[in-house]
Parts: structure tokens; C-alpha cells; sequence
């Protein structure tokens, strides 16, 4: 029996792997997506992928099948994102504010207090009338949006103190994502925003780099930032969705029927990380609490008049208008 395989590495990571068994029994080609992750497999998002990579193996006989790599082990989200687009990697997992790079009209889901609830963004994002040109809008320069996950409601943590009001940040350097738009609102939040990959925040804390940083309870448990920084203040500043991504290359090379697998699977993975997105949150609370987490309610409005402004400039363009519209219907 003849044996074939071949690995496209980069720095060492397969970026699609390819075999084929060839004898008396023809057997099909197999595909695996490897797919970039900046956090653990405890995290609603990477079990989602894995439900979806099981429907799909299962739906394809094994021809295709879904690898999910967390913890930032093939990178940063940004240069996660930058090798999804080279199709070194299949896919990645993003938030919102980092595709600002690639189109300036991604800023509308990550500006502050763009949502009233999770169920509002769950329908919004996930709604081809509202996102479809959006997501597609990307797709020239190498990567195209497949689907929105929850990305949880963040606030503030910090090493010194509660915060109730921007006073009292104090000009606290506060790690946030690596977008213009997020530096400016921590800013306009009473703190000074620093951009920093999630994989260095921990030592940054411990060390005094930063102050503090902003994320949803389960990052914050789960990367255990509840030991450098246990004073988590809900400020609700920031309700985004999180991509996957996939080389525009890659998606477009895919067989028809395979296509219509990723459009029937995926929004099931979405529904699957909503709903067990809330019971992770709550045991990451409680998980963070008898770590020492303290966790105490702010005055939103002070927060809400504070980030008004960054809202009214980074609305500037038709596409972003026309979304926040539908949005809150105005």
C-alpha cells in the first residue's frame, strides 16, 4: 500500500494538512482547518468550534475536519488574523476591534454601549440583512467573516481599588485591545488605555506595566487575573461579538455542498456558545471570588456621558449610520 502525506509548515505549524491513502480501497483526501484561539479549552467559543468540527468531520465521512489550537498557540489574535489572511492557517477566532485594520466601518460593534442586551447583539450579528455587505466587505484582502460569537459584556478590573465613576481611574493604565478605537475609550473612561496581546497582561499587572485591564468574568478567571487585580467593577463598556474568520482563498476553494454544511453548522455553534456562555459566567464568578475577586456595580450613566463623544466621531461613515440605525432604530 502507497502512503502520501504532505504538511504546509509554517514557523513550524501546519497550515493545511493533507493525506491520502492509496490501494486496492480508494480513500478520500483529508482536510483539517487549523484554527487560532487566544484562550483556553474551558472557553464556550472553543468548545463551540469543536462541536462544530465534529458535525462537520461527521457530515463529510472525516474528509474535513476542524483543529482548534487555544491559548495563543499559533499567536496573538493580530497576527493570528494576518496569517488567516495569508491562509498560513485556515481560520481564527477575533474580536471585533481588530478588524478596524482591515475595514474602518468594523468599528460600529466595538464602540461602547452599543447594545441594551445580549439577545439584541446575538440577533444583530448574526443577521445577513444588517452584517452581510460588512463581513463580505473584507473579502479582497484575503479573509471573509464566517460567523459572530458572544464575546461576553467587559468591564474593568484593577490591583488598587473599585471604580464607580471615571474619576476614579485616576489615569490607570488599563490593558485593552489592540484598536485606536479601544485606547481612546479607555481614555475617555478615566484611565489610560495600553494595547497588549492577552498572553502578557498577567505579568504586566504583577509587575506594575499596567494597572489593571477590562474583560468579560470568564478571561478574567480563567487567566487567573483575579490574583494580580481583584477589584472587577461592572462598567458594561463593551458588548462585542468575536469573528471567525477564514481565508477568503480557502472558503471560496471549498466544494459547494461543503459550503452549505459551514452555513447550516455554524449558526449552530453560535446558539451553543450564547447559551452556555451565561452558566460559564457564573461559575467564572464564583471561581473568581474564592479566589479573592471583589465585584461591585458602577454608575453607568457618568461611563455612558463619558464614551459619548468617541460614538458620535467614529460614526462617520454611510455603512455605519445605516447599521447603527437598524440597531436602535432611529
Amino acid at each position: 500500500m502507497k502512503h502520501y502525506s504532505a504538511i504546509a509548515a509554517v514557523a513550524g505549524v501546519g497550515a493545511l494538512a493533507l493525506s491520502a491513502v492509496y490501494g486496492a480501497t480508494p480513500v478520500m483526501a483529508e482536510t483539517v482547518f487549523q484554527v487560532a484561539f487566544n484562550q483556553p479549552e474551558s472557553h464556550p467559543q472553543f468548545k463551540a468550534m469543536q462541536k462544530f468540527g465534529e458535525a462537520l468531520a461527521e457530515r463529510t465521512n472525516g474528509e474535513y475536519k476542524v483543529e482548534v489550537y487555544p491559548n495563543e498557540l499559533l499567536g496573538a489574535q493580530k497576527e493570528a488574523i494576518e496569517m488567516t489572511q495569508t491562509g498560513t492557517i485556515a481560520m481564527s477566532l477575533a474580536a471585533a476591534s481588530l478588524l478596524e485594520s482591515w475595514n474602518p466601518d468594523f468599528v460600529i460593534f466595538n464602540l461602547p454601549y452599543m447594545f441594551d442586551s445580549v439577545e439584541q447583539q446575538r440577533q444583530v450579528v448574526n443577521d445577513p440583512a444588517i452584517v452581510g455587505d460588512l463581513y463580505h466587505s473584507v473579502e479582497d484582502q484575503g479573509i471573509v467573516v464566517l460567523a459572530a460569537f458572544h464575546g461576553g459584556v467587559r468591564n474593568v478590573y484593577r490591583k488598587s481599588g473599585p471604580v464607580e465613576k471615571p474619576a476614579d481611574m485616576g489615569g490607570d493604565k488599563i490593558r485593552v485591545m489592540q484598536s485606536d478605537t479601544n485606547i481612546e475609550m479607555m481614555n475617555l473612561m478615566g484611565g489610560n488605555g495600553i494595547a497588549m496581546g492577552q498572553g502578557e497582561v498577567y505579568t504586566a499587572i504583577q509587575t506594575g506595566v499596567l494597572d489593571g485591564g477590562e474583560n468579560n468574568e470568564i478571561v478574567y478567571s480563567s487567566l487567573k487575573h483575579s490574583e494580580i487585580a481583584p477589584y472587577y467593577s461592572y462598567t458594561q463598556h463593551l458588548m462585542m461579538p468575536d469573528y471567525l474568520i477564514m481565508s477568503a482563498d480557502i472558503y471560496n476553494d471549498l466544494p459547494d455542498d461543503v459550503k452549505q454544511i459551514f452555513a447550516e453548522e455554524l449558526p449552530k455553534a453560535v446558539d451553543y456558545e450564547y447559551e452556555s456562555f451565561a452558566e460559564a459566567v457564573a461559575v467564572a464568578k464564583a471561581d473568581a471570588e474564592k479566589a479573592g475577586a471583589k465585584f461591585n456595580q458602577v454608575d453607568l450613566q457618568s461611563f455612558r456621558d463619558a464614551v459619548k463623544p468617541l460614538t458620535e466621531k467614529k460614526l462617520s461613515s454611510d455603512v455605519t449610520k445605516k447599521i447603527y440605525s437598524q440597531i436602535h432604530g432611529e
